[in-house]
């Protein structure tokens, strides 16, 4: 805490008490700073909801092994709990990351969970559809259209994790899930992890 003049348009006799008419003069003013931390607000329910982080490391891993050519992996899979790992609430990017044991040619796109899990107070979902999105600016002028979908994305090196930043187009997608299909032209075994980003 420290002290402070500050200027007011009281005289001095002002501070001693007396009452003249209004001329310069200068009071001290208490100061006091407090560092504050923001972790969290009350909801319309009073219930406390904490700021969401971001993922400080890749989780929300799994293995698919021995896809054969044209198969399809959906990935992430519910949790042995029974519980859906991977939604986007509070998230603006995501951060997909692939290893594959075939080079060549793999088609990643976002679709809706499966139909086992509720989105929201919604169930059964349509599971693996095709997320559509409509957004601010192109294309969102042509009406819906595919959140994600990325038809041939060429993996050059086995064994290696590629690491894709999606920005913003999943945000707060609540069931998330991709599908991802082997076109390398040869079994792949598919290895994959997550991090979310606010």
């Amino acid at each position: 805490m420290g002290k402070r003049k500050a200027y007011t348009p009281f005289s001095t006799s002002s501070e001693a008490g007396t009452t003249t008419a209004p001329v310069e003069g200068y009071i001290n003013v208490d100061q006091e700073v407090k560092p504050t931390v923001d972790t969290g607000f009350l909801d319309k329910q009073g219930i406390w909801q904490g700021h969401q982080t971001s993922d400080t490391s890749f989780g929300i891993y799994q293995k698919d092994e021995a896809i054969a050519n044209g198969g399809t992996i959906l990935t992430p899979s519910v949790t042995p709990e029974g519980a859906w790992p991977l939604d986007m609430t509070g998230y603006n990017d995501i951060s997909l990351a692939i290893k594959v044991t075939n080079t060549g040619a793999y088609k990643i796109e976002a679709v809706m969970g499966p139909d086992s899990v509720g989105y929201a107070n919604l169930s059964p979902v349509v599971a693996a559809a095709g997320l559509r999105i409509g957004t601010d600016g192109e294309p969102s002028d042509e009406g819906f259209y595919a959140a994600f979908q990325d038809a041939a994305e060429t993996l050059g090196s086995a064994d290696a994790w590629y690491i894709f930043s999606i920005q913003g187009r999943l945000r707060n997608q609540k069931l998330l899930q991709f599908a991802i299909t082997n076109n390398s032209g040869d079994i792949s075994t598919i290895e994959t992890a997550f991090m979310r980003i606010v």
